[in-house]
């Protein structure tokens, strides 16, 4: 058994996320943002480019499921699966992209405080102070169709960043890596050089 695999294997699923499993599961969970983003993106096209009132804009999955819209429990269930996969993958970003991938972890951390918020409220039946609904504390600011779209924004834009160093790693940060997500004609360059 190879180093790099008798390593792998000694880190058990968290080794496999992160070697030679990392492009799949990465592709996977990009996979589940982009149909979350969509679903946004469609409800900011039903509000604005449709004229749809916000409680009628309930996205693709809310119009024929329309609970969907108005369960916090999914919507904190999301920012929960967002934030364990920025968390799980983490470790197989280095350098210039690692950091990317950390801005992304970081603001949707907080997107989840946000989201716990509105779940407790919930809940536990109590409203923040002046509120008629549920309300996060940005949301007592910027109405929630808009704030979710900039949260989304703000965590998606460095997780793009951070897949597209990742995808294109310097000579350091080839050497550094445990995955296989570089094109392997540069690993193959680096090896030989």
């Amino acid at each position: 058994m190879s180093v790099a695999k008798e390593s792998t294997s000694r880190r058990g699923l968290m080794g496999a996320i992160n070697g030679p499993h990392h492009r799949t599961v990465l592709w996977l969970y990009m996979a589940i943002v982009l149909a979350h983003w969509a679903e946004h993106l469609v409800q900011a096209f039903q509000i604005w480019g449709l004229g749809w009132a916000r409680p009628q804009a309930r996205g693709v999955l809310g119009m024929p499921f329309p609970w969907l819209v108005s369960s916090e429990w999914l919507h904190y269930a999301y920012a929960i699966v967002m934030l364990i996969g920025l968390f799980a993958l983490r470790p197989g970003f280095v350098g210039r992209a690692k950091t990317w991938w950390t801005i992304a972890l970081v603001i949707q951390f907080w997107h989840h405080i946000e989201h716990l918020l509105l779940l407790l409220q919930v809940q536990m039946g109590f409203l923040l102070p002046g509120a008629a609904a549920p309300t996060s504390l940005a949301q007592l600011i910027v109405p929630r169709v808009e704030l979710h779209l900039f949260y989304n924004s703000v965590v998606f834009i460095p997780m793009l960043v951070a897949m597209y160093l990742h995808l294109r790693p310097n000579d350091d940060e080839l050497r550094q890596t445990q995955c296989t997500c570089a094109p392997t004609d540069q690993r193959q360059l680096t090896s030989v050089g």
